[in-house]
């Protein structure tokens, strides 16, 4: 099968993929570029699961001031060299993600970083308004673990739906962006300034 240099491109510019991937993604999609979006996130997906773990000490600090004044974010974004830290990519993900905590105040920037006692006191309320439903005992512990991934998305950052495109997670972006760039990226801290708080 023949695919298109136009159809190559468009594929491109929509996914940011390289020429060589979007034309193998297109002829195993017989030229279906939709689905070729698609195969090109998963296999995007996994090149970021398999860079997750390198060293990352480069990056950038970005800063957003809310139009009214009133809340504003600092953030760190770690990437592994100062070559991708410079690029268009990477540095439109620091601005989306000081957006993101501006727009949503999580409190955590993972599940990981959640202490324990806080877990513990969030399933201790799940438990008492479970019981006071009359909820049979076997199915308890399933709805609490429910109520706590649901408080995850809430308060932590990774968790939370991704603010320019709320059918995905701010983590799915992230490591969107990893396949894009090459390199792994963290998000090491964030501060949130709330003007009266």
């Amino acid at each position: 099968m023949s695919i298109a240099a136009t159809l190559v491109k468009e594929l491109r510019e929509k996914t940011g993929a390289g020429m060589m991937d979007c034309r193998k993604a297109l002829l195993e999609t017989q030229g279906d570029i939709e689905k070729a979006v698609v195969l090109l996130r998963q296999k995007g997906m996994i090149t970021a699961e398999k860079k997750a773990g390198r060293q990352t000490t480069a990056g950038r600090t970005e800063a957003y001031i809310h139009f009214d004044g009133k809340v504003g974010v600092l953030i760190e974004v770690n990437c592994e060299t100062d070559f991708v830290g410079k690029t268009e990519a990477f540095r439109e993900l620091c601005k989306n993600l000081a957006m993101q905590v501006a727009a949503n105040s999580p409190r955590f920037v993972s599940r990981n970083d959640v202490p324990e006692s806080v877990r513990e006191e969030e399933r201790n309320i799940y438990r008492a308004q479970v019981r006071d439903e009359g909820k049979p005992d076997h199915i308890v512990e399933r709805i609490i673990e429910g109520k706590l991934d649901k408080f995850y998305q809430r308060v932590c950052l990774l968790d939370q739906p991704y603010v320019k495109e709320d059918s995905k997670k701010v983590q799915d972006e992230i490591k969107e962006t990893i396949a894009k760039v090459g390199e792994n990226i963290v998000v090491k801290r964030f501060c949130r300034y709330a003007l009266g708080e």
